[in-house]
């Protein structure tokens, strides 16, 4: 039985991610950087596909620690570990990289002596290749392929731990500390790399002095500082650092339904995300972070606007073919594990919208845009011109038939708005009345075959009577004012995706047995739509149920402040992959919606809804 997906703590040095079990266990490991092969994957299978644990060897000890807790404003994880003997703090960090990943575990006493057991047990490329092992003097090297795993345990000997494990079995009295670090380096390298001769009191403190420091930048003052922070910190985790791309969670193939097919991978980086990313970044007071972002963008989307993708790789690659892993058996058996995401070759209309509202708002935040970005502008728009009437697979990515999706047309009005916008601010206009005209007839369009008056709301898809949670941005993006009836009604049509207070995407059965999105069974709620709903409700006037919405997304985050992708109402567990930078976006925004800071800026995502005369939208 796989822990639950919310016992699990990040850590992570801005190019790879680990996830630690409250049991002690490493769980999940990508080497050297997010979308490389995993080499510790029992997250999604069985110890036997790699973990590595530390833990008190007393069999008296609870299953799981008694408590944990990020030290404040860092990513440096804290566990205590309690028994008959005594009581242990392990502290587990990844130091911001400066040259190989490396891991750093501290077991400090506390009272007593607590007998310490750590157990690493390696499987190279996505948990099934056992690596040669050999133990030193100084450290235990473990090698496979390409890759090479360094361990350094302060001279401690190793035991046979069966299973091609390695193994060490210490004591830890009060007020001493024994220190492992696990360090990664290509199988070419010779001799211990440079991390293994740093002191780990010394990087333990230039860790935690880095994130501090990030971490004193946050602009956010609202009652709800703490969960902004804890945000903000985890999409800066989530961050690869050399490009400025943000992968939208370090996981794979953790399930929508348990048992199900909706595993897929999200250890890439979504266009759809870009708005948000930007807006989030400027009002938290991350500047750097959102040039870095927007400098990641530009160089993506390069090229031919035809072949827009929704998600590249944290370098913008392209590639990502989609394979499975048929010898892991998938976390509570939900099968197939993947690794790669087909969705790259699929057309999704709204991604147009979503590159030029970014590059709007980085232009009015004052980020540099490359010149040559205005003939990318010219091209998207002349590429909507010719297709946007076109059905797509949409926001969701659904693989079942495409379809004309209420969001994809509304964020080609986007498109056709904020190139315009942006055509103004540049005093380049001369295409500007064909992008008027598209903007106009898209809104018209939407208007007339999105709209259901039986239901009194926008829908999913022309002609169907499908709701679907994304209509809630309509607002946001300034496709229509809060205040008009069809928002409000939309809003209120919303209540039949609750599901226990939140908010599904969609229901899943509504077209045929496999539903909209062409995949067999249900989900659980999705938490980015959970917080629309709270930022629709409190645009249109109800801002104590918005606040009581928001709260209770706030509640279900795990006991360090994480969410996943998914919630569900009925189980009460979490669901999907984690921690999901969509989720935690949407959380910093709701925040600062809900305590009414002004940052004094245009937050993009269509939060500037002003209109000059031009800019009415045609009914």
């Amino acid at each position: 039985m796989n822990a639950p997906i919310e016992d699990y703590a990040l850590i992570s040095d801005l190019e790879t991610a680990a996830m630690v079990g409250r049991d002690g266990s490493i769980d999940w490991l990508c080497l050297p950087r997010f979308d490389s092969p995993a080499c510790l994957a029992a997250m999604l299978g069985t110890p036997d596909n790699g973990f590595w644990r530390i833990a008190p060897v007393s069999r008296a000890v609870r299953a799981h620690c008694v408590s944990r807790a990020y030290r404040p404003d860092t990513l440096v994880l804290e566990s205590r570990w309690e028994t008959p003997t005594g009581a242990v703090r392990v502290i587990d960090f990844m130091p911001p990289r400066s040259q190989l990943p490396c891991i750093v575990r501290m077991v400090e006493g506390l009272w007593g002596s607590v007998p310490m057991r750590s157990e690493l047990r390696l499987r190279f490329h996505q948990g099934r290749v056992v690596p040669w092992i050999q133990a030193g003097e100084a450290c235990t090297v473990a090698v496979a392929g390409p890759d090479a795993v360094w361990l350094n345990t302060e001279g401690l000997a190793a035991e046979g731990g069966g299973g091609n494990s390695t193994v060490h079995e210490f004591t830890v009295p009060a007020g001493r500390r024994t220190t492992l670090t696990f360090v990664w380096a290509p199988s070419y390298r010779t001799g211990p790399p440079a991390p293994l001769s740093v002191p780990a009191e010394t990087v333990l403190k230039e860790t935690g002095d880095f994130w501090r420091s990030w971490t004193a930048q946050c602009r956010y003052e609202g009652p709800w500082r703490d969960a902004v922070v804890r945000s903000l910190i985890t999409l800066k985790a989530l961050t690869y650092a050399p490009t400025g791309g943000i992968v939208a969670s370090p996981t794979t193939s953790l399930p929508g339904l348990l048992g199900g097919e909706r595993n897929w991978d999200h250890r890439h980086c979504w266009l759809r995300d870009s708005a948000l990313t930007l807006s989030c970044l400027l009002r938290g007071g991350y500047r750097d972070e959102a040039i870095a972002w927007v400098g990641w963008l530009v160089r993506a989307v390069a090229g031919d606007p035809a072949g827009l993708q929704t998600v590249y790789g944290v370098a913008g690659q392209r590639l990502l073919p989609e394979t499975e892993a048929p010898w892991l058996p998938g976390y509570e058996g939900s099968r197939p594990v993947r690794f790669g995401n087909s969705a790259v070759s699929q057309f999704q209309l709204d991604v147009y919208g979503e590159v030029l509202d970014a590059l709007l708002l980085s232009l009015r935040a004052g980020i540099p845009i490359p010149g040559h970005v205005w003939r990318l502008v010219e091209g998207i728009m002349a590429h909507l011109v010719r297709h946007w009437r076109e059905p797509d697979q949409g926001l969701w990515q659904v693989r079942g038939p495409a379809r004309q999706f209420v969001h994809s047309k509304v964020m080609t009005w986007v498109a056709a708005d904020r190139a315009l916008r942006m055509g103004e601010l540049l005093g380049r206009n001369g295409s500007s009345d064909v992008w008027r005209a598209l903007r106009d007839d898209v809104h018209r369009q939407v208007c007339r075959e999105g709209w259901d008056a039986g239901r009194g709301s926008f829908v999913q898809s022309y002609g169907s009577p499908a709701l679907d949670a994304s209509a809630l941005l309509i607002p946001r993006l300034g496709f229509l004012p809060a205040g008009d009836d069809r928002v409000r009604g939309t809003v209120r049509a919303m209540r039949e995706l609750t599901d226990g207070g939140f908010v599904r995407r969609y229901a899943p059965n509504g077209h045929g047995v496999h539903g909209v999105d062409g995949m067999p069974g249900g989900e659980g709620a999705f938490v980015a739509c959970s917080l629309w709903y709270a930022d629709a409700l409190a645009t249109t006037g109800h801002r104590a149920e918005a606040t009581e919405v928001f709260e209770r997304v706030l509640a279900i985050r795990n006991d360090l402040g994480l969410l996943s992708e998914q919630w569900d109402p009925d189980a009460g567990r979490q669901l999907g992959n984690t921690p999901q930078a969509f989720s935690h976006l949407a959380l910093v925004e709701t925040a600062f919606l809900l305590s009414d800071t002004d940052t004094g800026m245009d937050t993009g995502m269509g939060m500037d809804t002003d209109r000059g005369p031009d800019r009415e939208p045609v009914a």
